[in-house]
């Protein structure tokens, strides 16, 4: 007997994540030059990390013969500096995506249930699954969620909501008043997901205090990567701020030494270089800007993005990616979540903006 056949039927019936295509594998596979490629798939910062991380990492080297400190205090107290909670209201995980698995891990189960959106992120489906839990999709309104019908959708057996916001794939926003408002409208048996990652990209007048809600909504986690703007892809490194009660038992499936000693180094480093953080977010807005502007240019509709890609639609998407490939441009292609005519591309330096443009319309006048 196949021993696979042992593992449970939702197990087997998941379809892996698909990450972004590494320019190593374009190289390969297209004869390349590696350094002539421009990767603007997976959403990373394009000024790389900051000199206060890469001199972290650096200092950190010598003690790579010990494990990483499983508590991450550093971290935790510099996280609790920042936004004015207790440490033990701090998770840490490998990356963001290691909060939402715990969370899933530590509440989800067969005969229970998590609301998402239809185009949210694709762990939700992925962390849901592997749990035996039932996924309840919400239709998306504009591609955007739509808070009253995922209200709407949740039932008895529902024990987490994962909401994205700026989400990823669309780049869409919920405005904070929206989302207070579901916060004090879902049951209290519920715990809600915020997924922030890419919160650091909002315009000044679009953000909102979320971790003040900490204290009124104790359903509420809140998750957010050093990924994105900090520049830290590489390393695999999040947290989550939630009631400690959650907490605790988040920490009970989290796995031993989930962080690792160069990533906690780098983010205590990371999140104490502001001026990194204005650069990276500067650029971003004026690269964002560009792209919309060309886009619209050509005539392509996209979707108002609040993070640091867009999405947009495009006649035979696959084959303009393809195109793209060929060029020595990388983007994503956006079938898996259910958006086979879209295409995201991340924001890059002023030059790969540029790149991306001039192959795109190659692509188009073929």
């Amino acid at each position: 007997m196949d021993p696979c056949e042992q593992s449970p039927s939702y197990i087997r019936a998941i379809a892996p994540y698909q990450p972004g295509k590494p320019i190593s594998e374009l190289a390969r596979e297209m004869g390349l030059d590696e350094k002539k490629i421009v990767k603007l798939a997976s959403n990373e910062n394009p000024l790389g990390i900051s000199p206060k991380a890469r001199a972290a990492i650096k200092r950190g080297l010598a003690e790579l013969s010990r494990y990483p400190d499983g508590n991450a205090f550093e971290l935790k107290a510099a996280l609790a500096r920042r936004h004015g909670v207790p440490q033990e209201c701090i998770v840490v995980g490998n990356g963001s995506n290691d909060l939402l698995e715990m969370v899933a891990g530590a509440f989800l189960a067969p005969g229970r249930a998590a609301v998402y959106s239809r185009h949210a992120f694709a762990v939700y489906p992925l962390a849901t699954q592997a749990r035996g839990a039932r996924s309840l999709v919400v239709p998306a309104k504009n591609y955007a969620h739509d808070l009253a019908a995922m209200l709407a959708a949740i039932t008895p057996e529902t024990r987490v909501v994962f909401i994205a916001n700026p989400n990823n794939p669309t780049g869409t926003f919920i405005p904070g008043a929206e989302l207070e408002d579901f916060l004090a409208r879902a049951p209290r048996n519920v715990t809600v997901v915020l997924d922030e990652a890419y919160t650091d990209y909002l315009l000044p007048e679009l953000r909102y205090d979320s971790v003040a809600w900490l204290k009124k909504f104790p359903n509420l986690v809140l998750t957010r990567t050093f990924s994105k703007v900090y520049g830290l892809a590489g390393l695999r490194v999040g947290f989550g701020l939630m009631h400690p009660g959650i907490a605790e038992l988040l920490n009970r499936v989290r796995q031993p030494f989930n962080v690792n000693s160069l990533a906690l180094a780098a983010a205590v480093a990371a999140l104490g270089d502001r001026k990194f953080v204005a650069k990276s977010t500067r650029m971003n807005r004026l690269g964002l800007a560009r792209l919309e502007r060309e886009l619209k240019t050509l005539g392509l509709e996209f979707i108002p993005s609040c993070a640091n890609f867009v999405t947009f639609r495009v006649s035979r998407a696959r084959a303009v990616y393809e195109k793209l490939l060929r060029q020595g441009v990388i983007v994503r292609p956006l079938a898996n979540y259910d958006m086979p005519d879209h295409l995201r591309v991340t924001v890059g330096t002023p030059g790969e903006n540029e790149r991306f443009l001039k192959a795109l319309r190659t692509a188009l006048d073929d």
